[in-house]
């Protein structure tokens, strides 16, 4: 069974319009949900095997957050092809993910998220800043993952736990 995890980047801050859009760091409320993000995570016992990120500044602290709440000793794999990535270039990641991996977390933008899981489990809804959709399959193989039908596990974002945080 593998159980996939497509997290979009907390907020990030439009502040300095002088940064190019790959260096915007997270705002305020980024670096507040990011955190909050993660400690649900950490308090459903969902643990990674392994963080994938676009190297983005604002989705690169996200994963870090992830990274450090959850505790994990393995490294975060940065992959440039999330930047700015297409559907298929999200489809493949995901189809390219060792086979010894069974939890995997990915970090990346939008549009090409939703784009993803409105293809992949036919929902129609915004996948919000620090949200986070999880998915699960019957198959001990990354390569046919996407050619099953995928079960959703999880659609959350930070405004479902407004009086939580």
């Amino acid at each position: 069974m593998k159980k996939l995890y497509l997290v979009r980047h907390a907020k990030s801050s439009w502040k300095d319009i002088t940064l190019d859009d790959f260096d915007r760091p997270l705002n305020k409320r980024g670096k507040k949900d990011a955190p909050f993000m993660a400690k649900l995570i950490k308090e459903q016992r969902i643990i990674p095997d392994i963080l994938i990120s676009s190297p983005a500044n604002r989705a690169k602290t996200t994963a870090q957050t992830f990274h450090k709440i959850l505790n994990l000793k393995k490294n975060i794999l940065f992959d440039k092809k999330l930047y700015f990535a297409s559907l298929e270039e999200i489809e493949d990641t995901v189809t390219h993910i060792d086979d010894k991996y069974d939890t995997v977390f990915i970090f990346s933008h939008n549009p090409t998220l939703n784009e993803f899981i409105e293809k992949h489990l036919e929902i129609y809804d915004n996948l919000p800043t620090c949200g986070i959709a999880g998915m699960v399959c019957e198959t001990n193989s990354w390569k046919t993952f996407l050619k099953h039908n995928l079960e959703l596990i999880m659609f959350d974002y930070p405004k479902n736990h407004k009086d939580g945080q």
